[in-house]
């Protein structure tokens, strides 16, 4: 079996798991579990807790205890989503690296049949499973309506395993799919290359875009892997506001102007600049930039609309403040899904990915 001639001590493993979390006490001891119950076994879990105010330290505390390839750490503050993930995987010290999330599970094979794809063949950057969806009671959803259904699984084909960089790049970054690539298991001096999960909403389709120029990904063709759907995730953020979710990732935008469209569509250029491509195969993934625009150009005038509403409402404001010094404005939201330029109580306490 894979792993069993590493040292039994684990330290030095040949896979890092990095499990972020805020608030997970509902599903963590699951997807703890999940993880130990692995048939490959030379790994180290490092758990990043943003600053939980639940049981999830005490949960992880005592999992810890038990086992000497669990390591806990607790932020003194929440820190933010993107930053949690990245102190994850900074921490680590595996030849591949493993995001997990506090309310996935994994079948006992997926580590050891991820490795081995991996471990015998250098092009592929990225080793996932087939993903299926499950409800908060592990049943398995079949809703087409549902986002992660419609956009996991059978639903979507990428050529993510293309021998030709830029149909990989241009079916990861342009064709809706629900990221869940982003947890499979990911050759760890590859993802030192990257700026890994940044401070922007999407930033893990194109952290995913980015690998997928470096090489191939590969997945194997069964039900490994389980996405857990449920309330409170931070993709009913999404839903709601791209703009919400930027400040989701990134608290520091509060009260900014900012244009996470146009964000998202620059870093499609930057990937490719910075890519180990030729010359020849960087032409081929800019002409694809022109397809990708498609995607965006509606969103980028969207972008524009919005900070119009956004000044608007803040300039309205600050003339009735004048007029009237105890006039605020009612709530942090312009329509129930705009954040205000005043905005200060964006509620952060979704656990997924902080």
């Amino acid at each position: 079996m894979l792993g069993e001639n590493h040292s039994m001590e684990y330290e030095n493993p040949l896979l890092t798991i990095g499990l972020p979390v805020y608030n997970g006490e509902r599903f963590l001891k699951t997807t703890i579990e999940s993880i130990l119950n692995q048939s490959f076994k030379d790994f180290e879990l490092i758990i990043v807790d943003n600053a939980s105010e639940d049981m999830t330290e005490e949960i992880c505390k005592e999992y810890a205890a038990k086992d000497k390839r669990i390591h806990y750490h607790r932020n003194p503050d929440n820190i933010g989503a993107a930053p949690n993930y990245n102190h994850a995987f900074k921490l680590s010290k595996g030849k591949y690296f493993k995001w997990a999330a506090h309310d996935d599970i994994c079948a006992p094979e997926f580590l050891e049949k991820c490795i081995e794809v991996l471990e015998k063949d250098s092009d592929v950057v990225l080793c996932h499973s087939i993903a299926k969806v499950v409800d908060e009671n592990g049943n398995l959803l079949n809703k087409k309506d549902d986002l992660y259904v419609k956009y996991t699984n059978d639903n979507i084909k990428l050529k993510s395993d293309s021998q030709k960089p830029h149909e990989r790049f241009f079916d990861l970054a342009y064709i809706q799919h629900s990221c869940y690539q982003i947890f499979g298991v990911i050759r760890s001096s590859i993802l030192k290359k990257t700026p890994l999960i940044d401070n922007y909403a999407g930033a893990d389709r194109l952290l995913l875009a980015r690998l997928s120029l470096f090489g191939k990904f590969h997945q194997i063709p069964e039900d490994l892997f389980f996405l857990r759907r449920h309330s409170e995730q931070s993709i009913n953020i999404n839903a709601l506001s791209i703009h919400l979710y930027t400040i989701w990732h990134d608290t520091s935008k509060k009260g900014k102007i900012i244009f996470p469209r146009w964000r998202r569509f620059h870093e499609h250029i930057i990937a490719i600049n910075e890519s180990p491509l030729n010359w020849p195969q960087k032409l081929s993934c800019y002409l694809v930039i022109a397809k990708i625009l498609k995607l965006y150009w509606r969103g980028i005038i969207n972008d524009l609309v919005i900070v119009s509403i956004q000044i608007i409402d803040k300039l309205y404001y600050i003339l009735k403040g004048r007029i009237n010094s105890n006039f605020y404005p009612k709530g942090d939201l312009i329509f129930n899904r705009i954040p205000r330029l005043t905005m200060n109580n964006f509620n952060q306490s979704h656990p997924t990915g902080d």
